[in-house]
């Protein structure tokens, strides 16, 4: 028996997927324009609209005059790669991992690079690593923003404007969605299936004069695949920078990107965008203030991440219970909120604790956030008196 009765509105969609994440407001696929389809990437009309992305992209950031933006393969995860096996290697090295992604980086920087020297800060999911331990003399690659744990840097004080080495960030979930101060990092990357909306494959790696000079004074020891290639020739790849890329785009994922983009300027820039964030995640502090059976999975506020709202269940009745029934109950949830059309896709990742994660980013909509929490407490009541009534 359901402990009290349902919420009287249901978000207008169920879509709070972290990635690929929902399409912006009123999308359709007739906002895609076709002239480019089934062409060469390399002919006039696609390869301009490859260089529009890009402009629509440094535009839309309002990143500094004197930072590039190319277009690479393989998403975030490409963008990464390519930052690290084209620039690491040169000095020193500080990897930071508190979640998945980060802790991704440090595999590859330990087991395919064997970087040396190269110190690991780690913390464990719902905290950073000690930001004031890090080495600014060394290269220093991190996440902007954890979605696996729903954490964040708090800003950007604790990198130096006079630093030797570069700062190299994982920003796929963070760009249009966090004010991020672009003069502090020299590598940027994201992806367009998180605050775009878009869909994915492609990722977009943005360079600092500092990395550009990199590139241009240094060639890694060992040897880059194509795909992640910066330099051509012992040089910048400038092409890349300007519309060409290192294999076959999809052109549909760029048209879908130049419309997103589109809807960006429509709302003033990334100011427009973060704003519709900031409401959402207005909403979700408002009602982790009352909930009774939830808590951020962030351990201090000033990290909470605005775009993976990771919640954990701090409900004494549901702690006593052992690790497998919690799991249960959180996936018997999720699936009553997709019984109901509520939400799908919002179960924790894979290797966090147990609880959810609800995508607060800018395509969704602030008041689908509102209407999604009550129900997210319903149906935790409703779970919780049905696993009640079973043991009685």
């Amino acid at each position: 028996m359901f402990a009290k009765a349902k919420p009287a509105v249901k978000p207008v969609s169920p879509l709070f997927s972290t990635g690929p994440t929902r399409k912006r407001p009123g999308w359709t696929p007739t906002a895609l324009d076709q002239a480019s389809l089934g062409r060469s990437h390399r002919a006039p009309l696609p390869k301009a609209r490859l260089g529009e992305c890009i402009t629509r992209i440094h535009s839309t950031l309002n990143l500094p005059d004197d930072y590039i933006t190319a277009i690479v393969p393989g998403s975030d995860t490409g963008a990464v790669e390519m930052a690290m096996w084209s620039l690491l290697g040169a000095r020193g090295v500080d990897m930071l991992g508190w979640e998945a992604f980060g802790n991704t980086w440090i595999g590859d920087a330990v087991k395919e690079l064997k970087l040396d020297p190269l110190t690991c800060h780690k913390a464990e999911y719902g905290d950073l690593p000690d930001l004031s331990r890090v080495n600014w003399d060394h290269d220093v690659v991190f996440p902007w923003n954890g979605t696996a744990s729903g954490v964040r840097v708090p800003d950007g004080d604790w990198i130096p404007d006079d630093r030797a080495g570069l700062a190299i960030c994982d920003a796929t979930s963070a760009c249009y969605a966090m004010d991020i101060p672009w003069h502090k990092l020299d590598v940027i990357t994201f992806s367009f299936q998180k605050a775009l909306g878009g869909e994915g494959g492609h990722g977009v790696i943005i360079l600092s004069p500092r990395a550009v000079e990199r590139v241009n004074t240094y060639t890694p020891a060992w040897p880059v695949p194509k795909l992640f290639k910066l330099h051509k020739k012992g040089k910048l790849d400038e092409a890349l920078f300007k519309g060409a890329t290192i294999n076959t785009p999809s052109m549909l994922v760029i048209e879908d990107a130049l419309d997103a983009l589109r809807w960006v300027e429509s709302l003033g820039g990334q100011a427009g965008t973060i704003a519709r964030v900031d409401e959402s995640f207005a909403h979700f502090q408002a009602w982790l203030k009352d909930t009774p059976y939830f808590t951020a999975l962030a351990s201090d506020p000033a990290t909470m991440s605005q775009t993976a709202l990771c919640i954990t269940i701090s409900d004494d009745w549901f702690l006593a219970n052992d690790p497998d029934i919690r799991s249960a109950i959180v996936k018997q949830m999720q699936a009553l909120l997709e019984a109901e059309n509520v939400a799908v896709d919002i179960g924790a990742y894979r290797d966090a604790p147990t609880g959810l994660r609800i995508w607060g980013g800018p395509t969704v909509d602030p008041d689908d956030i509102r209407h999604l929490l009550p129900w997210v407490d319903w149906a935790y009541e409703a779970i919780r008196a049905q696993h009640q009534e079973d043991a009685a």
